[in-house]
């Protein structure tokens, strides 16, 4: 179940936690999460993203100096976990470790766009792969990235992350009702950004 988040400054938002559980129950309940969401399961990816996106947010808040900024991070980061997770191999190196170098290289993604920063070798989760897929989740997050921010959240929250309305109300501090309006508007601006991208939509969008 997705825990509740207190509103800070007026608004619903991430704790920076920096701490990671290690015990062996959750080291064996986060495997088994990985292999799951691996094969498109929504409640793994829900678990990860519960478990690990405190973390993600105060690693990426440390590197962009920016509240906001790294809340939309944190979120992006989640968004492309979904398309690397299956290059992720338990082989001597930790899940949380392997996620945390994914948020740096978005974090310093975000950087290099806003100033020039020197050169940094952050390779390593980024690897080859089918180009055609990669060209429809470029266009997804493309359009994604290009709905207003409050839209955005709640499609991230539903259409990647797994959770269902009233849990993303609870993570916004939003009414259920609203959720449900901003989650129409947004399924009808992303489904008209990816035709002027010239990619299909996805049929999750429908639901």
């Amino acid at each position: 179940m997705v825990r509740d988040r207190e509103a800070r400054d007026g608004h619903a938002g991430f704790c920076p936690r920096r701490a990671l559980d290690a015990s062996p129950e959750a080291t064996r309940e986060v495997r088994l999460a990985i292999a799951r969401a691996k094969e498109g399961d929504r409640d793994a990816v829900r678990l990860l993203y519960v478990r690990y996106s405190d973390n993600v947010y105060g690693y990426v808040r440390s590197i962009v100096r920016d509240e906001k900024d790294a809340e939309d991070l944190t979120q992006q980061v989640f968004m492309k976990l979904m398309t690397v997770i299956g290059k992720y191999n338990d082989c001597g190196v930790p899940f949380s470790g392997w996620l945390l170098r994914l948020a740096r290289n978005v974090a310093l993604d975000h950087l290099r766009r806003r100033r020039p920063l020197p050169t940094d070798d952050v390779s390593g989760v980024h690897n080859h792969s089918d180009e055609r897929d990669d060209e429809r989740a470029r266009d997804f997050y493309a359009a994604l990235a290009a709905l207003p921010n409050e839209q955005r959240s709640v499609m991230v929250m539903r259409h990647v992350v797994g959770l269902s309305p009233p849990e993303i109300a609870a993570e916004l501090g939003r009414s259920e009702s609203s959720i449900h309006g901003l989650h129409h508007r947004g399924r009808l601006a992303l489904k008209r950004e990816l035709m002027r991208l010239g990619s299909a939509p996805s049929t999750s969008l429908a639901s």
